[in-house]
């Protein structure tokens, strides 16, 4: 199995670190967000490093979105939540803030104050024809 020794997530999924477990098989590590954005946000830590989507394994990859499905039901479940974001971040850009393949399982509940989103953009029909041509395969 790989690991980063300096990868503070590598740490906790595999139990060097003490953290509030919630889930934990033979690949991955269920654990309460430290610095949750609502009640009962979860991360979803492969035991193997991998720093981003583009490296992780797929088969590794598939797992965890099913484990995804598997932890949000049961925290919809469990804590009566109004609705659920699951979200995954790549690089810098994009708020990626710890370089260790990672899954949010956020609860979302009504009036929670939250906002995960983005500002709707208003491409021409020739730049969506453009952009469409350059990534069509």
């Amino acid at each position: 199995m790989k690991k980063d020794e300096n990868c503070i997530f590598c740490k906790l999924a595999n139990g060097e670190i003490p953290t509030n477990v919630v889930y934990e098989d033979q690949d991955f590590t269920v654990i309460m967000d430290a610095a949750p954005a609502t009640k009962g946000h979860c991360l979803i830590l492969p035991k193997e490093h991998a720093a981003n989507i583009y490296e992780i394994d797929e088969e590794l990859l598939s797992k965890a979105i099913r484990l995804a499905k598997k932890e949000a039901k049961i925290l919809t479940e469990k804590l009566h939540c109004d609705g659920f974001n699951i979200v995954q971040n790549n690089g810098e850009a994009a708020g990626q803030t710890v370089f260790h393949f990672h899954i949010h399982l956020i609860p979302r509940y009504l009036d929670d104050g939250q906002k995960i989103g983005w500002k709707p953009g208003t491409p021409t029909k020739e730049e969506q024809e453009a952009i469409l041509s350059q990534i069509r395969h």
